[in-house]
């Protein structure tokens, strides 16, 4: 049976941030992701994960300035140190909350930078990352991201990632397969993540179109479903959809699943 874990920079928006754990699982969530947890003090965010009982299922990299709009930094070539720092950071974090996977966000290309650089630069910085997330047993991923939700965004098809993951060529590089933003962009979402399924380490979903809770658009969730168990999947699925009419009150499509 699946396993969801509720992505908290997307549910429960209502609420202060680390009150959204309990929240989550005060619902059934044994698990929780997010953006980053940068913001807050480890030991706080840590603390929050134990007294509601929930795994930290994934996170990801420091992303620059997000409330200016920034998408990550993976792609940029005047930013390697601070990507460098981000990922020391992100280790720590990692440790102290025993979370498995960190996801890098390549980022926007920035204009007037030939995509050769920008891809250079991609391909070095998680040359340096993977490894240094390997010693401490944490799994680095790279998520395609679809361009109607981010204009412009470095690394946006699975096609794409698997070029990026061939030229890092590490063996603690894997792709964050986002159905929803699979869907936007290509399609074939289960015979792309079969082709895939040993270069993915985490799943995320929302419907099409929205971006709303399954059921609520044009993708057969319970057939996907069925095809990741099928297919071996056993890790968390990260639920980041726009609630249609609030998180709690949307959650009866995974009644069915638990």
């Amino acid at each position: 049976m699946p396993k969801f874990a509720a992505n908290l920079s997307f549910l429960y928006a209502d609420r202060p941030f680390l009150d959204r754990i309990a929240a989550a699982a005060k619902d059934g969530f044994p698990a929780v992701e997010y953006v980053g947890p940068y913001d807050f003090p480890e030991e706080k965010v840590a603390a929050a994960l134990k007294a509601a009982n929930v795994k930290q299922a994934l996170f990801n990299l420091p992303a620059g300035d997000w409330a200016g709009g920034e998408r990550g930094i993976g792609c940029l070539p005047d930013r390697v140190e601070e990507f460098k720092a981000g990922v020391d950071k992100a280790i720590s974090y990692a440790k102290a909350l025993g979370c498995p996977k960190v996801n890098c966000l390549a980022g926007i290309a920035p204009r007037g930078v030939a995509s050769e650089m920008l891809e250079e630069t991609l391909v070095e910085n998680l040359k340096y990352a993977a490894p240094r997330l390997a010693e401490v047993g944490v799994k680095l991923l790279l998520e395609p991201i679809n361009l109607r939700d981010i204009p412009g965004f470095f690394v946006s098809t699975t096609d794409h990632a698997e070029r990026i993951l061939d030229a890092v060529g590490s063996d603690n590089l894997f792709i964050q397969y986002d159905i929803y933003h699979t869907q936007v962009m290509q399609g074939d979402l289960a015979e792309t993540y079969r082709r895939l399924k040993a270069k993915i380490a985490h799943v995320q979903l929302a419907d099409n179109p929205g971006r709303h809770e399954p059921g609520t658009g044009e993708i057969n969730y319970p057939y996907l479903f069925n095809m990741l168990n099928a297919e071996g999947y056993d890790g968390f699925i990260g639920c980041e959809y726009k609630p249609a009419a609030g998180t709690s009150e949307g959650l009866g499509w995974m009644k069915p699943w638990r």
